[in-house]
């Protein structure tokens, strides 16, 4: 039920599908949102697109034009693998997993919760 490309973004995949250069049209543009003149006057945000899949990629994310081109890739090939593979992508298993782990740990702290206000509750018709 996860929206495919939004698992997109998470470290530690390995078997993600390489891509090649010649598939790839690569733009300049000025940034937006906070940060003023730094922002504002310089074409270091990169757009990124895959002309095959048609899945477009915006970094933004440092100021440097070299590190956006690095981390601008790195998002789009895990977005193609995913684009590709479906939920076989080792991107979607490690969403799905962390996404488990999250709710795992919800229950837990809302478990102790309870078990805080019971402790508490005993505490008070001792008391009484």
């Amino acid at each position: 039920s996860l929206p495919l490309l939004q698992a997109a973004r998470k470290k530690n995949s390995l078997h993600l599908l390489e891509l090649s250069e010649a598939e790839l049209e690569e733009q300049f543009v000025r940034g937006d949102g906070p940060g003023g003149q730094a922002t504002n006057k310089t074409n270091n945000c990169v757009v990124l697109k895959h002309v095959p899949s048609g899945i477009v990629v915006k970094c933004h994310q440092t100021r440097s034009v070299e590190k956006n081109r690095k981390i601008a890739r790195e998002i789009l090939q895990e977005k193609v693998d995913l684009f590709y593979k479906g939920e076989d992508s080792d991107v979607f298993k490690e969403k799905k997993t962390s996404e488990k782990q999250k709710q795992e740990k919800k229950r837990r702290a809302k478990e102790n919760l309870e078990r805080k206000k019971l402790f508490k509750e005993m505490q008070q018709l001792d008391k009484e």
